[in-house]
């Protein structure tokens, strides 16, 4: 059994988003594309030791190094941010999955704490037509996640305070993350999307702004627990997040709190946003990679949320890796010759 950790190796690493069940054909074209990484999500049907090391095992015997891996059944779970009946029971199966992970060798899980879910719109097109994620507040009136749909106006049949809200994350990572430093997992957390002040009755207060970050990170006051920075929430949520991406970046980069990075670009701010391609949005994400060298961030970047391109998922994949590719040779070669 595996009870070694994978040899990551030091400085920023572009890793793919796939499934643990892969072809040959995603195989190969991760290796073709030059990337040594992969990030994994299942859910708790299959979330057991015996899975996550057999799944590690496939991907090594390949020359790929499974970085992360996420349990979508105790990601985003509104037992465990409104407190309801079963938390205690999603927070036990938050803890074996922590166990699981660190028994297979696999170091780190991103974790969500949003209690509706993500909320989109119509999708609508950007760049050449490419199909693409939208939101629009006005128009806003569901949130999905994992099968569930939650409905405006009240999502949960009332309105929770924002103190129902700290006091529920409180009691959750205070029991995970003594469990996390034992295994040796790290978690990151990943932002509110969208990163408004509240839906269908509920606060977004925590991972929806800068503030909401720092304070949860000394709640939890632990190396283990840090953050899987989106830089297209980031982006989403402009001012509202009271310190913009660069900020954030140096903030919480020295500080080594930043785990994992989604790398992507909006069309504009909230109220209203369309995802879009890395070249194509309002923010120049060579500033972000340059950001992220110059606090030496040692985590891994993804791709996320790409538009579809050619009607090939893999076409926007590869054109969004390059690009990235290209960016931080770009910015260690800046870096470099300094």
């Amino acid at each position: 059994m595996f009870i070694d950790r994978p040899d990551i190796e030091p400085g920023i690493k572009i890793a793919a988003q796939i499934t643990p069940e892969p072809t040959e054909d995603d195989l190969a074209f991760i290796q073709q594309m030059g990337i040594n990484y992969v990030v994994l999500w299942t859910d708790s049907t299959k979330a057991s030791y015996e899975y996550y090391a057999s799944r590690r095992r496939l991907f090594e015997d390949h020359g790929l190094k499974v970085y992360g891996f996420g349990n979508s059944d105790v990601h985003n779970q509104d037992a465990i941010v409104l407190g309801l009946e079963n938390r205690d029971a999603k927070i036990e199966e938050y803890k074996q999955h922590l166990r699981n992970l660190g028994k297979a060798g696999i170091p780190y899980t991103t974790y969500a704490h949003m209690a509706n879910g993500i909320w989109s719109t119509e999708r609508e097109t950007t760049r050449g037509g490419a199909p693409a994620r939208a939101f629009n507040l006005a128009k806003a009136d569901t949130g999905h996640w994992h099968g569930k749909q939650y409905a405006m106006p009240l999502t949960h049949g009332r309105r929770y305070s924002e103190e129902e809200i700290w006091d529920n994350f409180t009691c959750f990572i205070k029991q995970v993350a003594p469990v996390a430093e034992e295994a040796g997992v790290k978690i990151g957390i990943h932002p509110d999307d969208p990163p408004v002040p509240e839906l269908g009755g509920i606060p977004r207060c925590i991972f929806s702004n800068f503030e909401g970050y720092r304070h949860a990170l000394e709640i939890a006051n632990s190396p283990n627990v840090g953050i899987c920075l989106c830089v297209g929430c980031w982006l989403e949520g402009g001012d509202w997040m009271g310190k913009d991406v660069f900020e954030t970046i140096k903030y919480f980069g020295e500080q080594k709190k930043l785990f994992k990075v989604h790398f992507r670009n909006v069309s504009q701010p909230l109220p209203y946003f369309v995802e879009t391609f890395l070249d194509n949005g309002y923010m120049d994400m060579y500033k972000v990679m340059r950001a992220l060298r110059e606090v030496n961030f040692d985590g891994v970047i993804i791709a996320d949320h790409i538009p579809l391109m050619a009607n090939d998922h893999r076409v926007g994949t590869a054109f969004s890796i390059g690009y990235m590719k290209a960016l931080l040779e770009r910015a260690n070669a800046e870096f470099e010759d300094r």
